[in-house]
């Protein structure tokens, strides 16, 4: 454990017993920074972690961990940027490439939200990952929280990156509470932006740090708080670790209409020509159900009509569609220049 020297505002939090909120800025520079040499030692080597990720790279990663676990996610992003280093490889393909190569990741939507953000990024941006969250929203299907991470983990910028984990982190530690809440409030991003050092790059390795800490440690169900290198001043635990007033419940899978869609989509990633829909409908033991699922598929343009009375991924209509050549890797900036086709710098995250 990091060594601490006590200021002030945590001396008078551990004799009253109260969390300070929004949190001390003189607390939070030493208990961040403790966070940030734990992590220092303590982080996972993940591919989108490694010097010369490219910020393509970084936006990759954090649409395809949402809602999905890093073990489930590492192979599929390893496939995906040998395949698709840049995003004008992957503008140039079907778009129902993208949903073969997702695989059973799960939410396919994401799979078409990044074919058209590498269409919209080689179109308007010239092929390289824009830098500025107001433009990175811009984006097909880019929300604040994946704006904010890729500004901060690729391009070093002083942004809030809050999920569930440093919710709850946040929650424990500051606010002496079990849980951070079901979604990200203007609340929790001043929370966390006051908690950030000042200099960008030391900011966005701390977010990288906070949110690490929540994953690994501070984690929903048997947190493991002997580990953590805040539990000295943790105020949840000096509350007695209070449960939550709600505790949450779990989404079923097994029966969904969402299940049902990804047995029926996997059949149409298995089969290039294409599958009648007699034999979809069959693949489901309901066949209303089944009918609801294929018609929620086509709406959402994960499956397009291929012919008379077959279903396919989209971009496969009649003949297959031969993709055009890929295009000539463009010259990336060194590591010390701030233009847009910087690579991230390898320290932040």
């Amino acid at each position: 454990m990091i060594p601490l020297m006590s200021t002030p505002s945590l001396v008078d939090r551990a004799r009253t017993g109260r969390p300070v909120d929004p949190p001390d800025p003189a607390d939070a520079a030493w208990l961040v920074e403790r966070v940030v040499g734990w992590y220092d030692t303590a982080a996972r080597d993940l591919p989108w972690r490694r010097p010369g990720t490219t910020a393509w790279g970084v936006l990759v990663s954090e649409v395809m961990l949402q809602q999905t676990p890093v073990a489930r996610v590492t192979p599929v992003y390893e496939e995906w940027l040998r395949r698709w280093p840049e995003p004008g490889h992957l503008a140039r393909e079907p778009a129902g490439e993208a949903i073969r190569a997702w695989g059973r990741l799960g939410y396919p939507r994401r799979a078409l939200r990044l074919h058209e953000c590498a269409t919209v990024i080689e179109q308007r941006y010239g092929g390289v990952v824009p830098r500025d969250v107001a433009d990175l929203l811009t984006l097909p299907g880019i929300g604040a929280y994946t704006a904010r991470a890729v500004a901060a983990f690729a391009y070093g910028a002083r942004e809030p990156v809050v999920d569930t984990n440093v919710r709850r982190l946040v929650a424990r530690a500051w606010r002496g509470r079990a849980d951070g809440g079901a979604a990200t409030t203007a609340a929790d991003l001043t929370r966390v932006a006051a908690l950030l050092p000042t200099e960008p790059t030391r900011a966005a390795r701390a977010s990288a740090a906070l949110m690490e800490l929540g994953a690994l440690v501070c984690i929903a169900r048997q947190p493991a708080c002997p580990r953590c290198p805040l539990a000295q001043d943790c105020a949840w635990l000096r509350a007695g670790r209070p449960e939550a007033a709600e505790p949450r419940v779990g989404q079923r899978y097994a029966g969904t209409d969402r299940q049902a869609r990804g047995v029926l989509l996997a059949l149409c990633r298995d089969n290039p020509d294409g599958v009648a829909a007699r034999r979809l409908v069959s693949a489901w033991p309901d066949p209303v159900q089944a009918r609801r699922a294929l018609t929620g598929l086509l709406n959402d343009g994960l499956v397009v009509r291929v012919g008379r009375g077959r279903y396919g991924l989209p971009g496969f209509e009649g003949e297959r569609t031969t993709s055009p050549p890929a295009p000539a890797p463009r010259a990336v900036a060194s590591r010390g220049d701030t233009t847009r086709g910087a690579r991230p710098l390898p320290s932040v995250r």
